[in-house]
């Protein structure tokens, strides 16, 4: 069973390695998972909307161009999580002199939080901006009635960006208390 009373105390070297490893390699994981989805669903809303009739809705294209670049963000956050377990993996060496010093680790916890903020906040503006359009497409719709406008037709294409980017929040919130939990252990 997890003892909470060893996370508030200073960590000592090899106490923190093990659990920067772990958490480390869950983060990875996690973030490479919800980033894939992500991926796949923008990838299906890019390669579908120039396939299909274009509806001209600049929201869509926003939210898209935004979940393009939550995407980027949380590739570099997974590139990020992986140098964490390398670096773990330094600090359990048995040779001292390999160990990174401690203000190199929290540097870097630090560009991976800053990181991982900034893409929270993309992926929320991009989520926003694309509910707003499906909602205005969802108002804009007589109940019972054909649709002639094909700018409000609801189609599957905005559902998948929105999913995008609501995995993205995910994923960017995910690292973020990684990096923010270490952090304040390691500081304490």
């Amino acid at each position: 069973m997890l003892d909470i009373e060893q996370f508030s105390h200073p960590p000592k070297k090899q106490e923190f390695a093990a659990i920067f490893r772990l958490v480390s390699r869950i983060s990875f994981w996690v973030q490479l998972v919800l980033g894939g989805v992500s991926g796949i669903a923008v990838f299906l809303s890019c390669f579908s909307r120039s396939i299909t009739t274009q509806t001209n809705n600049a929201g869509i294209g926003f939210g898209i161009f935004l979940a393009i670049v939550g995407i980027l963000l949380l590739c570099f956050r997974v590139y990020w999580a992986l140098g964490y377990r390398k670096m773990a993996k330094l600090l359990q060496t048995p040779n001292s002199e390999t160990h990174p010093k401690k203000e190199e680790v929290i540097q870097n916890l630090q560009i991976g939080l800053i990181v991982s903020l900034v893409g929270l906040l993309i992926a929320f503006i991009a989520s926003e901006v694309t509910v707003t359009v499906i909602l205005g497409k969802a108002v804009a719709q007589p109940q019972g009635v054909a649709i002639y406008q094909p700018e409000n037709v609801i189609r599957s294409l905005d559902i998948f960006v929105m999913l995008a980017n609501v995995n993205m929040i995910g994923a960017h919130f995910f690292g973020g208390v990684t990096s923010l939990g270490l952090l304040y252990w390691l500081e304490e």
